[in-house]
């Protein structure tokens, strides 16, 4: 089996140095070249050609949001990017997931090359998948586009579903690609949907600048949950990253759980636990929604989701950037529909005002 090729781009030549290392140890991978600066990293990619590249954010000669957009406009190729774990490197990173980076890596801000050799399997793993993922070459950004505006999916004609509904609850599970898919979906509820419970794979410090990016992009408000908070009607929740996300009732309430414990399926916050807390406390007024990430996560609770009542959307394979989550969800018969992620808000909205009775009216 041929290797993947790596090429690494990073300002400082220890963390260079270790991740080649790091590569290098893997059987099935090759760190072909190493980058100092992105105008050395443009040749290397030319003459090189690499199947995936690490990318530091802050970079000499020319930014490294910068480069990566150019580089998917002209050359589209899976990136991973090298973040650091402070509140400007997660702004940055959210960025660069929204300019077509196919995932990122948090190194820490003291003790960095422990820190890289420690997440060593975490990099190694998203190099892979980053190896396997569906590309698409990112469009020109429009002329009339302020400089460093974010840039949101056109949104479709938000049908009103017709009143708040306290009782219905929509859940939605993620993982790479997962960032922008969920943005994509969100974006297109209009202020009066039900609550929105969202497990994102996420590490710790990222999922609160998440939270509020797509709060300024949404109709619904959205934030990080917290424990113990209401879930309220055209409100969107965040797992925190590094904590599990799952819902509880109390009196005619729900309510959020945010806990610490073990990984479920590697992963924490899981998808998993949250799908299982809405088969379990919100039966036939659950709607699950399953987007693109590696692995199985959630697969076998949406089943249980379905089997408790819950009407259950799942991305299809074209539409994501890896089909894994939602193929193991198709193959556990956990899906009741499966749609483009384009059609995902519109169909999800259809539903809610047939169920509801909603009126016809637009906002």
């Amino acid at each position: 089996m041929a290797k993947t090729k790596v090429v690494v781009v990073d300002d400082s030549a220890l963390v260079r140095s270790i991740l080649t290392e790091i590569i290098n140890r893997q059987p099935d991978m090759e760190c072909i070249g190493a980058a100092s600066d992105p105008l050395m990293a443009r040749e290397m990619i030319r003459n090189l050609n690499p199947d995936v590249i690490t990318l530091d954010v802050e970079m000499p000669k020319m930014d490294g949001l910068d480069f990566l957009s150019r580089l998917m406009r002209l050359r589209p190729m899976p990136v991973v990017m090298v973040s650091t774990l402070t509140e400007r490197g997660a702004d940055v990173t959210l960025k660069a997931l929204e300019l077509g980076a196919i995932d990122f890596v948090a190194k820490p801000k003291i003790g960095v090359a422990d820190g890289i050799r420690l997440l060593a399997q975490d990099i190694t793993d998203k190099i892979r998948i980053a190896a396997k993922a569906h590309i698409r070459r990112a469009a020109a950004p429009a002329p009339s586009a302020a400089a460093g505006a974010p840039v949101a999916a056109k949104p479709v004609t938000m049908a009103s579903v017709g009143r708040l509904s306290t009782e219905k609850i929509i859940f939605i599970g993620a993982s790479t690609g997962g960032t922008e898919a969920t943005k994509d979906v969100l974006i297109n509820l209009p202020a009066d949907c039900p609550a929105v419970v969202i497990t994102q794979h996420m590490p710790p410090g990222f999922t609160k600048s998440y939270a509020a990016r797509l709060d300024g992009l949404c109709k619904i408000r959205v934030k990080e949950a917290q424990d113990g908070e209401r879930i309220l009607p055209g409100h969107g929740y965040i797992a925190p990253g590094g904590f599990h996300l799952s819902v509880e009732r109390s009196g005619a309430n729900y309510i959020a759980r945010v806990q610490d414990g073990e990984p479920v399926n590697r992963h924490k916050p899981s998808v998993e636990v949250l799908f299982n807390s809405a088969a379990r406390v919100v039966g036939p007024n659950a709607l699950g929604i399953m987007l693109t990430g590696m692995g199985a996560d959630g697969a076998r609770a949406m089943k249980v989701m379905k089997d408790a009542g819950s009407y259950n959307y799942v991305q299809d394979e074209a539409s994501c950037v890896v089909f894994g989550m939602p193929r193991e969800a198709i193959a556990a018969g956990a899906a009741d529909e499966v749609l483009p992620l384009s059609e995902i808000a519109s169909h999800l909205i259809d539903r809610l005002r047939k169920t509801a009775g909603g009126s016809l009216n637009r906002v």
